[in-house]
Formats: structure tokens, C-alpha cells, sequence
């Protein structure tokens, strides 16, 4: 009898070892991100109306049965009905709130048909006649849920990732030259064209009317978050800035000077950034960011800033791609990074060819749809939008050499 009961004990503990909560607060709103609050201690709540959908996105390693529930929170006596669609199937169930608890409704079974990623897309067919519906979470269970990779954390930007490119450590660089083309326009995407050790160049979305030509330059230091607290023999200074280019100061990811161009930049036209460096002293290094305006068919200046306790040229070179902002981390980043050249104070230029891949925490274990490649004889970055694609921490790629000098594309000195 004991044997048994250890058994049946046994079985029950698999069993609901095997079922995954999947929290709302990382499910993400369409058509519109925004139209509804979602948060970590609340889920989403305020949701009224049919023409907004609650989604998930998980990827999965087996094909199989899947059973799916959601929690929600209704007024009390309020009922709703509410239709989940997994991948072509669909189901529908209703459910009836009760005072201050929690009510769940049962979808049933889905079939996971493949391996990789897979949409829970939740509708709400009829709303409560008063109040809002809150929702709580997903449940999965079965046999396809093993081994299934869900985000469980309330950040919900897609990772961040990197190229890095390799130069000899000794070289005096003081000239970078990157072309970046959107391939995808979500807003809150920033395109990083030129990184090294003391700042960053590149484009970014802010809203669907308003795109920036951002260059900042980080303060000596160690200070994170506020720029107040920086000592004055460690600030960067504005040195000089174009026309129509705001400047000012950043923090919460360490300190600096700040500058950005608003200009709408086209996804799919290629973007050129040149970068240099001048060493007036033992102790400074003046930054100098410009950008060709496709428009007026020339390069302006963004910025230059002087930076204190430096003395040396540009280091640790590299481009990025972010997603600031988590209500639209679910769509998908893309961005060719092509013709990379730097050049040395011996006057020669030296043309990119080899850039490793990294991502941050988010990228280790909580999402994977992140990776690199080359593509039309460029390096992309691609993250975000549950899409297939994978690179491992390091990875290495090479691009086809181009063999034509910035220097032959006229970039004229200021």
C-alpha cells in the first residue's frame, strides 16, 4: 500500500512538474502595444474592448498535445467569452467572475505540430457589460511542454546584440567609417553604427513621427546615473555641434554629453557614419561624429566633444542593436551593416572583415530569437519577432571585402 501510494505520489509531482505558468505580465498587446497596462505585480488589466489581443510566444523543442488555460479577473458576475488561437486551431470558453478571486477558463488540447516557435493568441470575443477584464496568466500542460522555452521575467525588450570587430590592440585608430540600412522599423529600435571604449554614433526610432541621428560621448569616472555628481575635471565637453542638433547630457547608464539630429532616415536606404578621433594632448581626446545627409548629399557634424582623462585613440570597436522600450519587444529588429573601414595615424585605411557575435543577459536564456549573419555581402543583426534563427555567444563571421576606401568615397575633411 505504501509502495503504491509513493507511486501515485510519484506520478502526481511529474504531472505537475510538467505544467508551465506563463505569467501576463510578459505577454504583449496587438495591434497595438500600448492600448493596454501591463505590468509585473498586475498582469494586464483594463482590458474592455474586442479589438485589442493578449499574446504569448513560446518556443518549442517537441511536437505533441499541449493543453491551455488562462487565469483572468472579472467584476463580479461579469461574464466574457474568449476565443485562443494556437498556430490554425482555435478554441473558445467562457467564464463568469466571482468576488474578489480569480477564475480560469479551459481551452482544451492544441497540437504542437513542430519544433520552434509557436503564438498563443488570446481574443476576447464579448466583454463584461460593465468593468475591465484583467488577465493573470497562461497554463500549458502536456506532453509538448517539456523542454519548452517561454520568457518568465517581466522585461520584455527583445536582447540586445552586438557585433564586435576584432583590430590589433596596438593600432592608433583614429578614423571609423560604418554603413547601416534598416531592414524593420519598430519604434524604440536603436541602430548603433560606430561603438568604441568612449561612446556611440548611430540612428534610432522614437515614435512614428519622430526619428534621431544620435552621437554621445561617456564621462571619465565611474558615476551611473547622475550627471550632477561628476566631478568637473571628468566631464566631457561640447566642442562643437551642426545645425539643428540638440546637445545635452545623459545618465542612468553611466554619464556623458549628449547630441542628436531629428531626421526622419528611410528603412531601407543606406545610412553612412563617419567617426574620428584627435589627440590634442597627453590627457584629452576630441570625438568628432558626422553623418551624410542623403538629402543635401553631404556629411555634417553632429557633434564634438573633448573628453578629459583619455589621451588615446578610438578602442574596442563595435555596432549594436537595442530595443529601449519592452511594450513592442515581440517584433522584430533587422539591420545590414556593411563596408566597415578604420583608419591609422601612419594614413592608411584598413577594411572590416570579421565581426563576433554577443548579446546581453536578456539573450543568455530568456530569449533566443537573436542572432548574425551575412547577407548581400554585409553583417545583420536580427533579434526580436519569435522568428528562427540562432547564434552562439562568440560566434564568427567573416563578409566578402569590398576593396573601395572611404577616402575614395570623398569624405571630405572638416
Amino acid at each position: 500500500m505504501k509502495a503504491l501510494f509513493l507511486a501515485l505520489l510519484s506520478l502526481a509531482t511529474a504531472a505537475n512538474a510538467a505544467t508551465l505558468q506563463v505569467p501576463a505580465f510578459t505577454a504583449y498587446i496587438e495591434p497595438d502595444p500600448e492600448a493596454l497596462e501591463v505590468s509585473p505585480r498586475a498582469g494586464v488589466r483594463d482590458w474592455k474592448t474586442s479589438d485589442q489581443r493578449v499574446v504569448w510566444f513560446g518556443q518549442f523543442t517537441n511536437a505533441g498535445a499541449v493543453e491551455a488555460s488562462v487565469e483572468f479577473n472579472l467584476p463580479a458576475g461579469g461574464e466574457a467569452r474568449f476565443r485562443l488561437k494556437v498556430g490554425s486551431q482555435g478554441a473558445e470558453a467562457s467564464v463568469k467572475g466571482t468576488d474578489g478571486a480569480s477564475v480560469v477558463a479551459d481551452f482544451g488540447e492544441f497540437k504542437i505540430a513542430e519544433s520552434g516557435f509557436v503564438k498563443f493568441d488570446l481574443e476576447m470575443l464579448a466583454a463584461p457589460k460593465s468593468g475591465a477584464v484583467g488577465v493573470r496568466s497562461l497554463a500549458l500542460d502536456g506532453p509538448a511542454v517539456a523542454g519548452a522555452l517561454f520568457n518568465l521575467k517581466p522585461r520584455r525588450n527583445a536582447a540586445s546584440v552586438h557585433l564586435a570587430y576584432p583590430v590589433p590592440e596596438v593600432t592608433n585608430i583614429d578614423q571609423v567609417y560604418c554603413e547601416v540600412t534598416a531592414v524593420e522599423e519598430p519604434v524604440y529600435t536603436f541602430y548603433m553604427a560606430c561603438g568604441w571604449n568612449r561612446g556611440y554614433f548611430g540612428m534610432q526610432i522614437n515614435s512614428p513621427t519622430e526619428r534621431r541621428i544620435i552621437f554621445s560621448v561617456w564621462d571619465s569616472g565611474n558615476e551611473a546615473v547622475d550627471r550632477k555628481k561628476v566631478s568637473a575635471e571628468d566631464l566631457v565637453t561640447l566642442v562643437g555641434k551642426g545645425p539643428g542638433v540638440y546637445s545635452g547630457d545623459f545618465g542612468n547608464e553611466g554619464t556623458g554629453g549628449h547630441s542628436h539630429l531629428k531626421y526622419l532616415w528611410k528603412t531601407g536606404e543606406k545610412q553612412r557614419f563617419w567617426l574620428k578621433a584627435e589627440v590634442p594632448d597627453p590627457t584629452h581626446t576630441i570625438y568628432s561624429g558626422y553623418w551624410f545627409h542623403p538629402e543635401k548629399k553631404e556629411w555634417m557634424l553632429i557633434s564634438s566633444w573633448k573628453a578629459p582623462k583619455a589621451g588615446k585613440y578610438l578602442r574596442g570597436l563595435h555596432s549594436f542593436s537595442e530595443n529601449f522600450g519592452g511594450d513592442n519587444g515581440h517584433l522584430r529588429r533587422k539591420a545590414l551593416y556593411g563596408n566597415q573601414w578604420y583608419h591609422t595615424t601612419d594614413g592608411d585605411w584598413h577594411e572590416i572583415l570579421v565581426a563576433t557575435f554577443s548579446h546581453d543577459g536578456t539573450g543568455r536564456g530568456d530569449r533566443l530569437d537573436r542572432f548574425m549573419g551575412v547577407e548581400g555581402g554585409q553583417f545583420f543583426l536580427s533579434h526580436g519577432g519569435f522568428v528562427p534563427g540562432y547564434c552562439a555567444f562568440g560566434d564568427r563571421f567573416t563578409r566578402p571585402a569590398l576593396g573601395v576606401k572611404p577616402s575614395d568615397l570623398v569624405l571630405k575633411e572638416k
